[in-house]
C-alpha cells in the first residue's frame, strides 16, 4: 500500500467512524438556558419612589426577543417505515461487472415475534406508490443520509460499488456507467419483490465528496481533455507528487490518458467538438454534488453541458476539495436557471462528521429532491435565499468571504 493509499484509508476511515458515531446518537431537542429562560419573563424595575412621579402614565417599551431562524424542519425523520433488501446485478456488456445495491424503500411497518420492527425484506407500502428513486454511493447512502430520504417517501437505491479513491483514476467513467445501468436494470426488469414501489422516470442523484463527482458525471456534464490537459498535462508523476492533494488526486490520470480513453471507448470520447459525450440519462431530473472534487476533468465548456438542476453543497474551508478551485469553479461555469450553491462558512471537507451538518444536509436533499422529483412546491422555500439567509454561518451562492 502506498502512502497516499494510505492516507485516503485514512480520511475514509476516519469519515465513517465519527458519521457512525454521530448518527448512532438520539437528536436531543436544545435545552432552554438561562438567558433563554429570562427574556421569556421580562419584569420590570422597581420604580425610584425618590423621585418625582411624572404627569403622565408612560407605557414601557416592550423588550422584543431577538427573530429565531426557521429550524431545519425537514431534518426531522418522515411519515414512512424503512424497508431493506440487497441485490447484485450483473453487467454483461461490461465484462460480466457486478454491481451491488442496497435498496431502501417505505415499508409496512410490521413487528417480528419479539416486538421488533422489521427492517430487512419488509412488505413494500403501497399507498403511495410508485415512489422517485434517489441514486447514491456507499458514504452517502449508508452514513450521510441513511434512511432520511426514504422517511419522506422516495426509494434510495445505494450502489456499494462507488468507492472513494486516492487518485482520479478510470472510475469516473465506470462509475457513471454503474449508475445508468443500475437505473436501466431498476426501469426494465424491475427489483423482485419491489416492482410497483419505484418510479424510475424521476430520478435524483445525490453524494459527497467522491459520490459529488459521479453525482456530477451524470448531470449532462462532458469530460474536455483540452481544459484538463492545460492544467494537468505538464507535470510528470514526480511534480505531481510533491504537489497539494488535489493536485495529486486529479492529474495522475493524465499520465495513463491513453488507457483511459481506450477504457471509455469510442461511444463516449468520439465527438466533433472535441468534449467527450455525456454519461446521463433523461430520467435524471435533478442531481446534488456535494463537495466534488472533478472541476478539471469537465472545465468550462464541459460545465456548460449540464442540462438538469443542481444543488451544490461545500465548504468554504474545504482543502480536499478547495472551495474556490472547484465548487465556485463549478457553480460559476453551469449555464442554468435552476442551480443553487448553499456554502457552509468556515467548515471543512470533514464537516459531514458532525451532526448539525448532517442534520442540515438532509433538510436540503429532501427539500430540493421533494421539490423536483415529488412536485411539492411548498418545499421551495427551505432551499431558498430567504431561508439560507436566516443562518449566519451559511451563505447563498459564492461566499465572498470576511
Amino acid at each position: 500500500m502506498t502512502a497516499r493509499k494510505t492516507l485516503l484509508w485514512l480520511i475514509s476511515f476516519t469519515l465513517i467512524m465519527f458519521i457512525m458515531a454521530g448518527c448512532s446518537q438520539q437528536n436531543l431537542p436544545p435545552t432552554m438556558d438561562e438567558s433563554q429562560e429570562h427574556s421569556a419573563t421580562t419584569t420590570l424595575a422597581a420604580t425610584d419612589t425618590s423621585s418625582p412621579l411624572p404627569t403622565e402614565t408612560q407605557i414601557p417599551v416592550p423588550i422584543l426577543p431577538a427573530q429565531t431562524p426557521e429550524p431545519f424542519s425537514l431534518a426531522e425523520r418522515g411519515p414512512y417505515w424503512i424497508g431493506r433488501r440487497t441485490y447484485t446485478l450483473i453487467d454483461e456488456s461490461r465484462d460480466g461487472r457486478e454491481i451491488r445495491l442496497v435498496v431502501r424503500y417505505p415499508a409496512i411497518k410490521e413487528l417480528d415475534s419479539a416486538g421488533t420492527p422489521i427492517s430487512d425484506n419488509a412488505l413494500p407500502d403501497l399507498n403511495a406508490a410508485p415512489y422517485p428513486l434517489i441514486l447514491t454511493g456507499l458514504n452517502s447512502g449508508s452514513y450521510l443520509f441513511q434512511s432520511h430520504l426514504v422517511s419522506h417517501g422516495f426509494v434510495m437505491v445505494t450502489i456499494l460499488n462507488l468507492e472513494s479513491y486516492l487518485i482520479q483514476g478510470f472510475e469516473v467513467v465506470d462509475h457513471p456507467l454503474d449508475l445508468i445501468f443500475t437505473l436501466d436494470q431498476i426501469g426494465d426488469n424491475k427489483l423482485a419483490g419491489l416492482e410497483e414501489i419505484i418510479n424510475s422516470d424521476e430520478v435524483g442523484v445525490a453524494g459527497y465528496s467522491s459520490d459529488g463527482d459521479y453525482s456530477l458525471a451524470v448531470s449532462g456534464a462532458r469530460i474536455d481533455p483540452e481544459y484538463y490537459f492545460s492544467k494537468c498535462g505538464h507535470m510528470n508523476l514526480e511534480e505531481i507528487q510533491r504537489s497539494e492533494f488535489i493536485v495529486q488526486y486529479m492529474c495522475e490520470l493524465a499520465l495513463e490518458w491513453e488507457q483511459f480513453a481506450d477504457h471509455a471507448g469510442e461511444e463516449i470520447t468520439l465527438s466533433a467538438d472535441g468534449l467527450w459525450q455525456p454519461i446521463t440519462d433523461e430520467r435524471i431530473r435533478a442531481v446534488m454534488p456535494m463537495a466534488a472534487g472533478i472541476a478539471w476533468l469537465f472545465g468550462d465548456q464541459g460545465l456548460a453541458s449540464v442540462d438538469r438542476p443542481v444543488m451544490i453543497i461545500a465548504g468554504t474551508e474545504d482543502t480536499l476539495t478547495p472551495y474556490r478551485d472547484n465548487t465556485v469553479f463549478i457553480f460559476e461555469n453551469l449555464m442554468l436557471d435552476d442551480k443553487y450553491l448553499v456554502s457552509f462558512i468556515d467548515k471543512g471537507h470533514m464537516m459531514v462528521t458532525e451532526q448539525e451538518t448532517i442534520n442540515r444536509i438532509r433538510h436540503f436533499a429532501t427539500a430540493f429532491f421533494g421539490y423536483y422529483l415529488q412536485g411539492r412546491q411548498d418545499y421551495a422555500y427551505y432551499f431558498s435565499e430567504e431561508f439560507v439567509s436566516q443562518y449566519s454561518d451559511l451563505a447563498w451562492g459564492v461566499y465572498p468571504g470576511d
